[in-house]
C-alpha cells in the first residue's frame, strides 16, 4: 500500500426587507464584516405587480447553493432552446450563498477571507470544480496538511500523527491494514458510483428513495457508519478514532448516529479546495450568468395556489406575484412560508446539527499542551479532531468536534477554526491559546441536517409546478448535491411544464413520469467538446 494512499485515509477535514432599486448592482456583504463584494448581478424590487406576467415565471426561493444553481440551470436551457421563461430569485439574506460565507479577521478586507460555513469542495464535485473554470475563479488547495493531526477523546491524544514514513507506520502499527484498505475501497466504489451522476445517462428522479435503490445504496442510508463499516470487516478502533473524527469535523455527528452514505462522503476528500476570496463566488456567479431578477432582504411568507388559475402566488412583504411554478431551494422548516396543508404534511420534519462556529486569531504557534494533558514542553497537533469513544466508556466528552489551524493571518499570527456543540467562553479560549487571543468571531446556526439511518426522504415534487431542492439533503448533504438536486428539479420542470429539458430529453425514470416516447430536440450539438473523464451532465450535452 502506498504512502499516498493511506493519506487519503485519514479522516476528511473541514468540510454554511431593504428595497433595491431595478437594475442596481447589489453588494455582497460577509457576515459580521464591513468589507463588501460588488457583484454584477441585477437585483429588482419596490412593490411587486399582481396582475399575472406576460411570459412563464419560475419562482426560486433560496439563493444558496441549490436556489442559484437552479436559476443558472433554467438559464441553460433558454439559451440552448430559447424558451421563454424568466425566473425570480427570492433570498430573506442580504447577500447570495446561504451557508456559504465570510467573514475577515479584524473586520479588516486586506486580511485573507475565512469560511465561515461550507468550506471545501472536492474534485468528484464536478457542477462546482467546472464553474470555478467557466468562471475564472481561483482555488486555493486546502492547506490543513494532515502531517500534523491528532485525535482527542476529551481526556487524552490517543493518536497523533505528523506525517512521513514514520507517521505512516505508525498509523499502520494502530491499526493494521486491512482497516484502512477496506475502508478506502469502499470510499472508492461509492465515488465511482456517485460519478454516474454526471454522466449522459444520469438518471432522473422524482423521488430520492427511487434513486438511492437504483444506486443500490439502501444499505448505505439504512445503516450507521459505524455499524456499515464493521458489517464490512473495518475494525471498531478505526471507525471510532479516524472514520468517526471525520463525520465529527465535517457534520458534527458520530459515526453510529450519521448513516454510511454520508459518513462516506465525509471520507471522500481527495482534491479538497476552495474559492480564493469564498465559496460563495460561484454562486453569485450562477445567478449573474442566470439573468434571473434576484430579490435579496426578501422574505417569502406564503406559497398558495392561485385564485384566477393553475399557478402559485408567492407573497412577501412587497406584496404578491403568480407564477407558472416554484422552486423552494431553502429548508423548508425553517423558512415559516406558509403552504397548502396538503404540502406541508408531504414534508417530514428535518432537524439540524446546531453547531457554534469560533473563529479566532493568535500569535500562540500551537495550543496549549497542558490542556490537552501534554507536557509543558510537547507540540500539540495544529489540527485536533476528536473521539466520542471515551463517552461510550462512560469516560469526559469533548469540549469540541474540531480545532484547526486555518493559515495566517500575517507574519507570526494565525487564524484557528473550532466548531463546537456549545458555545466556547473567552477564558476557555485564553486558556487553550496560551493568552495569546486577539480577533474573536462567533456565530451559531443549523449548520447540516441530522442524519440519521433513513429509507425515507421528502418528496421532490410537492404538488403540481411546486418543487423541493431540499428533498436532497437527508440523502447527501453537500454544496455540490444541492447543484446537483437543483439539475434534477429543474429537469423535472422544464419537463412537466414545457415539454423541455436542459440537455434536450424529457424522460424521466420514475413509475409517475416515465415516458421515453417524448423526447424534444435529442439531436443537440455537445456545446463543449471533450472526452467522457471531463463530461458534465447540464454544462455538456
Amino acid at each position: 500500500m502506498k504512502y499516498a494512499t493511506l493519506i487519503l485515509l485519514l479522516p476528511g477535514v473541514i468540510a454554511f426587507e431593504i428595497p433595491f432599486s431595478v437594475s442596481k448592482f447589489f453588494k455582497h456583504r460577509t457576515t459580521g464584516s464591513g468589507a463588501e463584494h460588488v457583484a454584477e448581478v441585477v437585483v429588482s424590487g419596490g412593490p411587486v405587480l399582481e396582475e399575472p406576467p406576460a411570459s412563464p415565471r419560475v419562482a426560486i426561493i433560496g439563493a444558496g447553493a441549490g436556489g442559484s444553481s437552479a436559476a443558472f440551470w433554467i438559464s441553460k436551457a433558454k439559451e440552448r432552446f430559447g424558451l421563454d421563461i424568466d425566473v425570480d430569485v427570492y433570498e430573506r439574506n442580504d447577500y447570495i450563498g446561504g451557508r456559504s460565507t465570510v467573514v475577515y479577521p479584524y473586520d479588516n478586507s486586506s486580511l485573507p477571507a475565512v469560511e465561515l460555513g461550507a468550506s471545501i469542495f472536492v474534485q468528484a464535485n464536478k457542477n462546482l470544480w467546472r464553474a470555478s473554470d467557466e468562471f475564472n475563479l481561483t482555488r486555493n488547495d486546502f492547506q490543513e496538511t494532515t502531517d500534523n493531526m491528532g485525535i482527542w477523546d476529551g481526556e487524552n491524544v490517543i493518536f497523533t500523527y505528523e506525517g512521513g514514513w514514520r507517521g505512516t507506520a505508525k498509523l499502520l502499527w494502530r491499526y493494521g491494514i486491512r482497516s484502512p484498505k477496506r475502508t478506502q475501497d469502499i470510499v472508492t466504489s461509492m465515488i465511482q458510483q456517485y460519478i454516474g451522476l454526471y454522466t449522459k445517462e444520469t438518471p432522473k428522479w422524482d423521488s430520492v428513495a427511487q434513486l438511492d435503490a437504483e444506486y443500490g445504496w439502501t444499505e448505505l442510508t439504512g445503516s450507521s457508519t459505524m455499524e456499515y463499516l464493521l458489517h464490512k470487516g473495518v475494525s471498531r478502533k478505526y471507525i471510532s478514532e479516524m472514520v468517526e473524527a471525520a463525520t465529527r469535523v465535517n457534520y458534527g455527528q458520530n459515526a453510529d448516529a450519521i448513516h454510511a452514505l454520508e459518513g462516506l462522503c465525509s471520507l471522500a476528500t481527495t482534491g479538497a479546495t476552495g474559492i480564493d476570496g469564498g465559496n460563495f463566488k460561484i454562486f453569485e456567479e450562477f445567478l449573474k450568468r442566470s439573468n434571473a431578477f434576484v430579490n435579496l432582504n426578501t422574505t417569502v411568507t406564503s406559497v398558495l395556489p392561485a385564485k384566477s388559475s393553475q399557478n402559485w402566488t408567492v407573497m412577501t412583504a412587497s406584496g404578491k406575484k403568480d407564477y407558472t411554478a416554484v422552486i423552494l431551494a431553502a429548508p423548508f422548516h425553517s423558512t415559516d412560508i406558509t403552504v397548502p396543508q396538503a404540502v406541508s404534511q408531504k414534508i417530514p420534519k428535518q432537524p439540524y446539527v446546531h453547531l457554534h462556529v469560533t473563529l479566532l486569531s493568535t500569535t500562540s504557534q500551537y495550543p496549549n499542551p497542558e490542556y490537552f494533558a501534554m507536557s509543558p514542553s510537547a507540540q500539540p497537533a495544529r489540527m485536533m479532531l476528536t473521539t466520542f469513544e471515551n463517552v461510550r466508556k462512560n469516560g469526559k466528552a469533548p469540549e469540541f468536534n474540531s480545532l484547526s489551524y486555518h493559515g495566517s493571518v500575517r507574519e507570526g499570527e494565525w487564524i484557528v477554526k473550532i466548531f463546537s456543540s456549545e458555545a466556547l467562553s473567552d477564558d476557555w479560549l485564553a486558556d487553550v491559546f496560551n493568552e495569546q487571543v486577539g480577533w474573536v468571531y462567533r456565530k451559531e446556526w443549523d449548520a447540516y441536517p441530522k442524519l440519521p439511518p433513513t429509507t425515507t426522504f421528502p418528496p421532490v415534487k410537492l404538488d403540481k409546478g411546486f418543487y423541493y431542492v431540499n428533498s436532497f439533503e437527508p440523502f447527501i448533504s453537500t454544496m455540490e448535491t444541492e447543484t446537483v438536486s437543483s439539475r434534477n428539479v429543474v429537469d423535472l420542470l422544464l419537463h412537466e411544464e414545457f415539454n423541455a429539458a436542459i440537455c434536450g430529453s424529457n424522460e424521466f425514470n420514475s413509475d409517475s413520469t416515465n415516458n421515453t416516447s417524448n423526447r424534444t430536440n435529442d439531436a443537440i450539438t455537445t456545446t463543449r467538446k471533450q472526452d467522457e473523464d471531463n463530461y458534465v451532465y447540464g454544462w455538456d450535452c
